[in-house]
């Protein structure tokens, strides 16, 4: 399983294969087999934020690639040392959003690397979010613009503590040299990107094509469900295939397909989901699988891929329903 060092845990709605719909509980944590650093239960208050001193980036000096950085020279700062070496022209970072990001992280004093995402040729999506991410990393990147190329020195009050991170290698008084590469960033207003796609089919329900993050229309036809699983464009993006493994970031919006009642939806909890198509029930894996980064998908679930006869209690679902999603694929994580 593909490792990472810097994870967060995030709400999966009901989807997942637990399906209960706790805003506060989260599956995507049990993906990592590595280290999962955040912040203490009493966080350390705000750094103040300076210039330098940061380290020498001798090599891979353009946006995106694998940068190599000098060790660190004389004492570090016991501040938290941020320089935009590249400025990017894209969205700005706020705090809550996810980033997708390239990085390398090593240690100031011996230059050696713990982590890097370079090598595994995948971004990491992860929230910049309180308790779930190391606190130099949320301070230091939030105000950021996509497209930017960030240099960080984190001392361990905004890293990983006085109790470091012995698998990584980290002793509690190492203060870390990170360069990370913010290539898009997203957030509750986030929508898919790319080509609308005819829905010509009367049979099937009929999804908006907004892109504005607010939540599609779904109309569902007055019409016997469809028995198999039915997983097609709306808005066709152009980005990364989807595989059965994958984890990905997204936006949806779930209605019956007796009566179009609304059950679950990002929009209206204000906050996206990310989790593992291994986590999730069947009709949700299958139908993503194959679909392009970027995209708004309509999945209709037979009972058989979806609940069956055991729904979630209390999500107002029946024993025996179809369901409809709209699913706007925002990463692949």
């Amino acid at each position: 399983m593909r490792r990472r060092s810097l994870l967060i845990a995030v709400p999966a709605g009901l989807v997942t294969l637990a399906g209960c719909g706790d805003d506060d509980k989260s599956d995507a944590a049990k993906s990592s087999s590595s280290p999962s650093p955040s912040a203490s239960a009493s966080a350390p208050p705000p750094p103040k934020i300076v210039d330098g001193p940061l380290p020498a980036i001798t090599a891979g000096t353009k946006f995106g690639e694998k940068p190599t950085v000098a060790k660190g020279s004389g004492d570090p700062s016991k501040d938290l040392a941020v320089k935009t070496v590249i400025a990017g022209g894209g969205k700005t970072v706020a705090e809550n959003d996810y980033i997708q990001a390239n990085y390398l992280g090593q240690v100031w004093s011996t230059a050696k690397v713990f982590d890097n995402s370079y090598d595994r040729k995948t971004p990491l999506v992860i929230q910049l979010a309180q308790g779930g991410i190391i606190d130099g990393w949320r301070y230091g990147l939030v105000g950021k613009k996509a497209g930017s190329r960030v240099e960080m020195s984190v001392p361990p009050t905004w890293g990983y503590g006085t109790q470091g991170n012995a698998q990584a290698g980290i002793k509690g008084t190492d203060t870390l040299v990170f360069v990370v590469d913010i290539e898009n960033t997203f957030n509750s207003k986030s929508s898919a990107k790319g080509k609308d796609v005819p829905q010509s089919d009367a049979a099937l329900p009929k999804v908006g094509t907004n892109t504005d993050g607010k939540a599609p229309s779904i109309d569902v036809p007055k019409a016997d469900a469809p028995t198999k699983l039915v997983a097609e464009y709306v808005i066709e993006g152009d980005g990364e295939t989807v595989a059965a493994d994958s984890s990905v970031l997204v936006q949806y919006k779930g209605v019956l397909w007796d009566g179009g009642k609304e059950f679950d939806s990002t929009y209206s909890r204000g906050q996206l989901t990310s989790f593992s198509l291994q986590q999730v029930v069947k009709g949700w894996a299958q139908g993503l699988t194959g679909k392009k980064v970027g995209s708004r998908v309509l999945i209709v679930i037979p009972p058989k891929l979806g609940y069956g006869d055991k729904p979630p209690a209390g999500s107002g679902i029946k024993k025996d329903s179809t369901l409809v999603f709209s699913v706007d694929i925002l990463a692949k994580m």
